[in-house]
């Protein structure tokens, strides 16, 4: 019986981040630093997420995906392919920077890699709100010239947030996150990104963060994604995104109704926002993100009402 995969958490120092992932998710945070993100699943070179349950209990995603390729993403994913999505917990205790990744046409020239991402918001305090597209007629040269005289903000679409809300980022999209969402983002394994204004902060070192205006106007100029919409989602299943690089959809459980996969189908992965969910004897809890490979059959069990995301479709990509 192929088992699901729980990992352990890779958490990382932000500036902008806090404590809430402590509060909101149960957990006991390393130290006493503003943590900004916890990478549920990554297969990265400078980190990689472990196996915490399991046969391959203490190995890394890395080893595991080299050694039991087909099993975990299916017969025609080569063993050297990273796994393709990387997903990450923000606690966004203060404002993040306003920044933009590089679309896949020119990532490569630029020496980044392209990241689309999807925002799902768990928690929002009053006035929360995401910034994320430029408005109408702004171009790479008029936001330049805004950025000398520290209007940029003006620029870009705010969209304010409540629990709930699901946002998709395409590379190429001027976007930053304002203070007061704690956020499930979903994205393209990548950690580029190139910032262009962080509202006069100093980093954790004291100095301040490194911009990237030159990479960033490329980025905005090579981008074709148009501005984004956010998704308020209704009803028992609705499709959050649905893009080349992964699709995501949202179930809303009952207490003791199921979510059932069949084996040999495509590998997904199982996030719970809300509530929690029982499966071959462990429990899921709001927080939790599992890696169901290719080759198993699953079924879980709300055991209280639920909300959880099922992320597919990612195993199709080249790179």
């Amino acid at each position: 019986m192929t088992p699901f995969l729980i990992f352990k958490p890779v958490y990382q120092e932000r500036v902008w981040g806090g404590r809430a992932l402590e509060s909101f998710l149960g957990r006991k945070l390393p130290g006493n630093a503003p943590i900004g993100e916890s990478w549920e699943l990554v297969d990265r070179p400078e980190a990689q997420s472990v196996v915490a349950n399991g046969p391959w209990a203490g190995q890394s995603l890395r080893e595991v995906l080299a050694a039991h390729t087909a099993t975990i993403m299916g017969p025609a994913w080569p063993k050297e392919r990273p796994f393709p999505i990387l997903v990450k917990w923000l606690d966004c205790r203060e404002r993040l920077s306003l920044q933009v990744h590089p679309p896949a046409s020119i990532a490569a020239r630029l020496g980044g890699e392209p990241k689309t991402e999807n925002w799902y918001v768990a928690r929002a305090e009053p006035g929360a709100a995401v910034l994320a597209g430029l408005k109408p007629g702004v171009d790479a040269g008029r936001f330049r010239a805004a950025l000398q005289d520290n209007t940029a903000e003006s620029l870009v679409h705010r969209l304010p947030t409540v629990a709930g809300d699901s946002l998709l980022i395409h590379s190429g999209v001027m976007h930053a996150i304002d203070g007061g969402n704690l956020i499930l983002e979903i994205q393209q394994n990548s950690d580029t990104t190139y910032r262009v204004y962080d509202w006069g902060r100093v980093g954790l070192d004291g100095k301040p963060r490194a911009m990237h205006v030159e990479q960033s106007m490329a980025s905005l100029e090579a981008n074709t994604a148009g501005a984004p919409q956010l998704v308020r989602p209704t009803g028992k299943v609705a499709v959050l995104a649905e893009c080349r690089e992964f699709r995501i959809t949202r179930h809303r459980l009952l207490p003791g109704e199921r979510l059932s996969f069949e084996a040999g189908d495509q590998a997904r992965i199982l996030s719970v926002v809300e509530g929690s969910l029982s499966a071959a004897g462990a429990t899921l809890r709001v927080g939790g993100n599992v890696l169901l490979p290719h080759a198993g059959a699953f079924a879980f069990t709300a055991g209280e009402e639920a909300v959880v995301l099922v992320t597919d479709k990612f195993g199709s990509l080249e790179s």
